[in-house]
């Protein structure tokens, strides 16, 4: 364990490319494979003992604040994002109240599975990479001796196929602090954005050498078949399976204890939240989030958002909270 760590997750981005359940969720609590995505982020912290946690909200924000209130004993402060100005920016506004020390920052629109312990017990930075096909949408880093060279965001020419998969651990929040104020001074924008790549490469140049470390699952929640695409691996790993009489169960599922579910054939790859009701319907490959209702349809590849309700429908559906869509 780390002294006195502390832990930044930025988590005020609007999720546009998750619209519908965006407009009413935060992103980071869309959930898949049975919980909501920060909390596939912050379980594995606790063991840690971070100091405190830092999130940086925005776009409906309280509701990030009720729910990590609700069901963790974290010390936890909240910095509002007004201004979307990037991930940069954003680590910007966390660090200014913050003492010196350790910290890691970890984005809260992907699930990294990896040994935290281990990639914080290293003297200097380290920095999470994942090789990837396509490495053009992500930050990526050159790498050689087991040290990172330079760094790129978005390149239209990536230099190599390791992706940044936005978990970083710094020795002193300060350096960070003094690379992000240079960024932002200067007025450089990537993107048309603050970046925090920037701030690394800028660190790099000054001598603060960064130790790669390959993380072995990294999933991104990002839009809609990437999120779907983690609820089918997140249940290969963890489902369980209960006995619904009436109603066939495929694994791998994940139902909520609280889910009713009633003279249907369920899964594989589906994941049904508390509250949700589930009637003589036929749904594989899907996300049904809490309080959702589906009576008499055939459902692939869909994600139900909160509340929402569906009737009589075959269909590859993404609909949003409170949504009421009937074909009788």
């Amino acid at each position: 364990m780390k002294k006195n760590m502390k832990v930044i997750i930025p988590v005020a981005g609007a999720g546009t490319r998750l619209w519908p359940h965006t407009f009413t969720v935060p992103k980071s609590l869309i959930c898949v494979a049975g919980k909501p995505i920060l909390s596939h982020i912050l379980d594995p912290l606790i063991g840690l003992k971070p100091e405190e946690i830092v999130f940086v909200i925005g776009h409906l924000g309280e509701q990030i604040v009720d729910f990590v209130r609700k069901n963790y004993a974290l010390k936890s402060r909240f910095v509002e994002q007004s201004d979307l100005l990037g991930l940069g920016f954003a680590v910007h506004l966390a660090l200014e109240k913050m003492d010196s020390g350790p910290v890691m920052v970890i984005l809260g629109d992907t699930i990294a599975r990896m040994n935290f312990e281990q990639f914080i017990s290293n003297s200097g930075n380290t920095i999470g990479l994942k090789e990837v096909k396509d490495p053009r949408r992500f930050g990526v880093a050159v790498v050689d001796d087991e040290k990172v060279l330079a760094l790129q965001e978005k390149p239209e020419h990536p230099k190599s196929n390791l992706a940044v998969v936005g978990v970083y651990y710094f020795e002193d929040s300060d350096v960070l602090k003094k690379h992000l104020d240079k960024v932002i001074i200067l007025g450089k924008k990537t993107g048309g954005e603050i970046q925090l790549t920037d701030a690394l490469e800028y660190m790099i140049r000054d001598g603060h050498a960064f130790k790669p470390v390959l993380v072995d699952g990294w999933y991104d929640c990002g839009k809609r078949e990437t999120l779907l695409e983690t609820n089918r691996i997140l249940l290969s790993e963890s489902s369980e399976v209960s006995n619904y009489p009436g109603s066939v169960i495929v694994p791998p599922v994940y139902i909520a204890p609280r889910a009713v579910v009633e003279e249907s054939i369920i899964g594989p790859y589906v994941s049904i939240a508390d509250n949700a009701k589930i009637h003589r319907s036929i749904i594989k490959d899907s996300i049904i989030c809490d309080g959702a209702s589906i009576e008499y349809s055939l459902l692939d590849e869909s994600i139900i958002g909160q509340k929402a309700v569906v009737r009589g429908t075959y269909s590859r559906l993404n609909v949003g909270e409170l949504s009421d869509i009937g074909y009788f």
